[in-house]
Parts: structure tokens; C-alpha cells; sequence
């Protein structure tokens, strides 16, 4: 990973540039080796066509690899062998059967699970997922990390599937809604409007605009379309790739009444259930909390917790660190019961509850949500067609009424 500083070296001179590191930590120490003391120090995205080439490896194929493979290392197999039987199991998908060559011809040559699965450029995987190997590895917990991590994307993969199915109705209702209303004013409003122009009336104010509307509709209907696709693209590059954008929008979100605090929810209580899992599993608490805090989608929750992850290696509570630290504020009942678990010995245990807790918020407030949509998305066809029908009628009750 790609880390971008600024600050000035031993003589005081100011300077700038990347460093490589699998952490902002391990970055920090490679700088301070170095004699370089940072101000600010920041991951970034190396312009490749390998990095823009790998897609992200599914939560359902990596929760089958880490299960699979969990279940061949506690029978006593070696990784080698468990990668070779992997081979022959899953003939038939090439993208993952390229990964597990790659994973096989690697670890044959000696490497390591960590060092193969970091080298491999069929997929790109998550960072704590990584490094929660390479800890295994080195203290003997691989199984049982592996066993965690697979549980870990299967839940994961369940919530995702959950809410995919509740918003096919909406979805399918918006879509209607959206074919209903091409058709009336693409096809429906011209009609009309050839017998309003053979007339001399003037027409009403919901007609002229409607009839606007379709005008400009039909007569940019391309440019729009266009323009749509071509706004997404480059929004969603943006995105991936330029930092300053991706944390502006990620900190908005977090503002966002609802939305803040479904997202809110969903980050810490995924953080929490991967903390837990990596003190379970064995693993120091200053590695799992450096490692849970790789896990955050949010850059600004991601930056938060790597600050205080640095915190926590030099010996102080990860609560006061994320307490003193400043930036996004955090839900108090999960402070709280941070600082309770770390003051009795037990945070894998309450933040477990924690994680369950925000997923069964999350959950109530979706269903909520999605149904107040489905009456709005309703209410909101009617409307539409409401107007457009009323807005061709009008003129013709006038043209009757003046016939009378």
C-alpha cells in the first residue's frame, strides 16, 4: 500500500513524498528510520493498469476460500496441498482457479500463505483480511482465523443479500414509474399537443410546462443519457481514486441525518465483530485493533481509528485515543462500552454484543425505511401521471366549454 507524507527530515528541511508500507503504522516507522517527521501522512492510489485491472474479490468466493481452506489446514493437511485440492474442486471458474495457481506456484517456491496471497494480480483483497493471515501464520492460529474470518464473510454476504432482496420491489416500482412516464410524454403528450396547435387558445400554465417538459425530453433525450453514464463514470473515478474527494464525501455522509447513522452503525459494528474475532482468535491487542481499523470503508472513520491505533501500540486505551482524538463523533454507547471492556478485560466479548447490536439496528431501521418508500414511490406515480393527465385535459374542457 501507498502512503503520501509531508514533513521535514533531521536537518529541518521541509519535504514530501510515498512510502510504501502495509499500514500507516509500519509507514510512520519506515519514516522515522528514515529520520523523516511527518505532519500528515496519507494512503494513496498508485495509477496502474495491474491495480485498475483488479477487481475486488467477491465476499462470497472469500468467505468458500477461507472456509474451505480452514477446513483442509485442521485436518492436517499443508497449505500446498489444501491450495492443489482447491484446484480440483473449482475447475470450472477461471478467474478464481488463476488466483489459486498463482497462491500454489508462489507457496511451492517457498513463500508464505501472506506473501502469496499479497503478490497474487487476479484479485484485489481486503487489507485486514491479509494481514490477519500474516499474524496467524507467525503465531500459529491460521485455522482458527481462517474459521473467523469465513464466518465473518458469510455474515457479511447474508446482510448484503438481505438488503439486495427488499429493494427489488422498490426498485421495480421506480422502474415502472420511470417507463410509465417516457411513454406518456415521449409518445402520449405529442399526440395531444398536434390538436392544441391547430387551436388559437391559450393554454393553461400545467400544460405549457408539461408540454416544455416533453419538448426538451425528446429533443435531448441522447445528450441526457450521455451525460448521465458519462457523470457516473467520472464520478465513481473520482472516487476510487482521488483521496481529497473520497474523504470530502465520505465525512458529508456521516452528516447526513438517517443515512449518517446507518452507516455509522455499519462501520463500527463490523469493526467491533472483527476486533473481537482477532482477540478470540489470539492475536495482541494492539496488532487487532490496528488491523480492525484496515476493515473501514469510511475514510473518515478509517483515519480516525488509524490515529488512535498508533495510540494504542504505544500503550495507552484505544477509548481515550479515539475519546482525545479529533474529527467524527462517535455513537456514545459504543464508547462506552469500549472503555468498559478494556477496564474488565473483556472488549471481545462485549464488543461481540456490540456488533449484533448495531446489525439489528441497522436492520429495523432499513425495514422502516424501505417501507416508507414503497407508499412514497406510489404516491409519487400517481402524482407524475396525475399532472400529465390533467395537464392534456384542461385545455380539452375548455375547448368543449367554448364549443357550448
Amino acid at each position: 500500500m501507498l502512503f503520501k507524507y509531508k514533513g521535514f527530515d533531521s536537518t529541518g528541511k521541509r519535504v514530501r513524498g510515498t512510502v510504501n508500507a502495509s499500514s500507516s503504522v509500519e509507514a510512520g516507522q519506515k519514516l522515522r528510520t528514515q529520520q523523516i517527521y511527518y505532519e500528515s501522512l496519507t494512503p494513496t492510489k498508485e495509477f496502474s493498469l495491474e491495480a485498475f485491472s483488479k477487481r475486488q474479490m467477491p465476499g462470497e468466493l472469500l468467505a468458500t476460500f477461507s472456509k474451505e481452506l480452514s477446513s483442509y489446514l485442521n485436518s492436517g493437511m499443508t497449505i500446498l496441498t489444501a491450495i492443489k485440492l482447491l484446484e480440483n474442486q473449482h475447475e470450472g471458474e477461471k478467474k478464481y482457479l488463476s488466483f489459486l495457481n498463482s497462491l500454489k506456484t508462489m507457496i511451492d517456491e517457498g513463500k508464505s500463505l501472506y506473501h502469496a496471497l499479497n503478490a497474487q494480480k487476479v484479485y484485489a483483497l481486503p487489507e485486514f483480511f491479509v494481514q490477519s493471515l500474516n499474524i496467524a501464520g507467525q503465531s500459529g492460529k491460521m485455522v482458527e482465523v481462517l474459521t473467523n474470518m469465513g464466518n465473518f464473510f458469510s455474515a457479511q454476504n447474508k446482510v448484503k443479500k438481505q438488503v439486495k432482496g427488499a429493494m427489488v420491489y422498490p426498485t421495480i416500482i421506480f422502474t415502472v414509474a420511470i417507463a410509465m412516464t417516457s411513454f406518456l410524454i415521449a409518445f402520449v403528450v405529442p399526440k395531444i399537443t398536434e390538436i392544441f396547435e391547430d387551436t388559437d387558445q391559450a393554454l393553461p400554465p400545467i400544460t405549457q410546462f408539461v408540454l416544455n417538459v416533453s419538448d426538451f425530453l425528446t429533443s435531448y433525450y441522447i445528450h441526457m443519457i450521455v451525460g448521465t453514464l458519462l457523470f457516473i463514470v467520472l464520478f465513481k473515478l473520482a472516487y476510487a481514486k482521488l483521496d481529497g474527494f473520497h474523504r470530502t464525501l465520505d465525512g458529508w455522509l456521516l452528516k447526513v441525518p438517517v443515512l449518517g447513522a446507518l452507516i455509522q452503525n455499519h462501520e463500527l459494528g463490523r469493526f467491533s465483530y472483527i476486533l473481537s474475532l482477532m482477540l478470540s482468535s489470539g492475536v495482541a491487542y494492539a496488532q487487532a485493533v490496528q488491523l480492525s481499523a484496515a476493515s473501514f470503508g469510511n475514510t473518515k472513520l478509517k483515519t480516525l481509528f488509524d490515529q488512535a491505533s498508533v495510540k494504542v501500540l504505544e500503550g495507552n486505551k484505544l477509548s481515550n485515543a479515539l475519546q482525545m482524538a479529533k474529527g467524527v463523533k462517535l455513537k456514545r454507547n459504543f464508547m462506552q462500552s469500549l472503555a468498559l471492556g478494556e477496564e474488565s478485560s473483556e472488549v471481545a466479548n462485549i464488543l461481540d454484543n456490540i456488533s449484533h447490536l448495531y446489525a439489528e439496528e441497522n436492520e429495523d431501521k432499513l425495514k422502516l425505511l424501505l417501507g416508507l418508500l414503497e407508499p412514497f414511490m406510489m404516491l409519487f406515480i400517481g402524482v407524475v401521471v396525475g399532472v400529465i393527465v390533467s395537464a392534456m385535459l384542461l385545455p380539452i374542457f375548455t375547448m368543449t366549454q367554448g364549443l357550448k
